[in-house]
């Protein structure tokens, strides 16, 4: 599996670890600097011009991030390698880096999937081990977040034939402590992806990325059963942004845990009662996305614009603590797009900008 030079290697994972760099800002970097070594050459240069100083994650860090992920046995995936997830590469926000344990051509089958509440019934418990096992006989992989409840089962029920598991947590760790055998299971016939660094333990704000990570690798998700405003609904919600197909199982209006699938069926998502129904819905998916929200195309080297560089300043003046859309402040400063993402860059890079969903921006409070 070809892929980035060792030094490069350590310089991108360095990159991606250093303070105020996230997916975007990461891309950006390459973009305008060709390499992670001269981008974090810049780091500190771009930080001043943001109004801050700026130390990149030190090399001795990197080097014992490296060793840990050796030890737990796994490997680093990057976005540019062959065998990164076509689907994921093409999400918003897809993680620049992740590790990984198990079958790596996994990553490459049509995938669904399988989500839901952690305080499932039995009767759902049961229902997303059937369609797990069904859908993995039908040739899909079962991609799902190792939760307790409907994760548990979907991965149980697909590991004969292709799970894929995506985990909160550094590679090295189990979460939670009762699926830690089967975590070894789907790292030994199925796949295990993380995107934290090895010995991060799971603090709540990595499930949302985590769910990320799940909506961008299939070509649809189902919800079997999930109480509103469950982090199963956020993973749903997400796979539709992406353009991907939503569907859910509908339960009982008497049952607060499956108030989340009706109302999603609701707002437009399919209805799905058997493993068929499901197949059905992804063969009719072509592997491109039905919309876009934002440019997440390869991460190839396309030197800066010679135009002036934009003052900071002038873009955080437009800027609250209320998130705007990047286009109103290419509007709004009548500057180019070229030049507002550079001063945006800056200010990130500088820890007073926050991205989020949808391409909009916001000052850190």
């Amino acid at each position: 599996m070809s892929g980035p030079s060792q030094a490069e290697a350590f310089a991108r994972i360095r990159l991606l670890r250093s303070p105020n760099i996230g997916p975007v800002s990461y891309r950006q970097l390459l973009r305008r600097f060709g390499t992670a070594a001269a981008a974090i050459e810049a780091l500190p240069d771009l930080a001043a011009r943001g109004g801050a100083k700026y130390a990149a994650a030190p090399a001795e860090r990197i080097e014992r991030e490296v060793e840990s992920t050796k030890r737990a046995g796994a490997r680093y995936l990057f976005h540019d390698m062959e065998a990164y997830p076509r689907l994921l590469a093409e999400s918003d926000g897809a993680p620049p880096i992740l590790t990984w344990r198990g079958d790596i051509a996994l990553a490459a089958r049509t995938s669904v999937a399988i989500v839901g509440a952690r305080n499932a019934s039995a009767a759902a418990v049961k229902l997303a081990r059937m369609f797990g096992a069904a859908l993995g006989e039908a040739g899909l992989a079962v991609v799902s977040g190792l939760a307790r409840g409907i994760d548990g089962a979907a991965h149980e029920g697909s590991l004969a034939s292709g799970t894929v598991g995506v985990i909160a947590s550094g590679i090295d760790l189990a979460y939670p402590p009762e699926h830690a055998e089967l975590q070894e299971r789907i790292a030994a016939d199925g796949l295990l992806l993380a995107e934290e660094p090895p010995g991060t333990e799971p603090l709540a704000r990595h499930f949302p990325r985590r769910n990320r990570i799940i909506a961008g690798l299939a070509a649809g998700t189902v919800v079997v059963e999930a109480a509103p405003k469950s982090g199963s609904l956020i993973t749903a919600r997400l796979a539709g942004e992406f353009g991907r197909e939503v569907m859910a199982i509908p339960g009982s209006p008497l049952d607060s845990r499956s108030h989340g699938c009706n109302q999603l069926i609701r707002d437009g998502a399919v209805l799905v009662q058997r493993p068929e129904d499901v197949i059905e819905q992804v063969a009719g998916f072509n592997g491109t996305p039905r919309q876009r929200l934002c440019e997440t195309g390869a991460l190839d080297f396309v030197p800066r614009e010679a135009e002036p560089e934009l003052d900071p300043g002038d873009i955080a003046g437009l800027l609250s603590l209320a998130p705007v859309a990047v286009d109103e402040l290419v509007r709004q400063s009548g500057a180019s797009a070229g030049q507002v993402q550079g001063a945006l860059l800056d200010l990130e890079i500088a820890g007073r900008l926050i991205r989020h969903a949808g391409g909009r921006v916001s000052l850190s409070a």
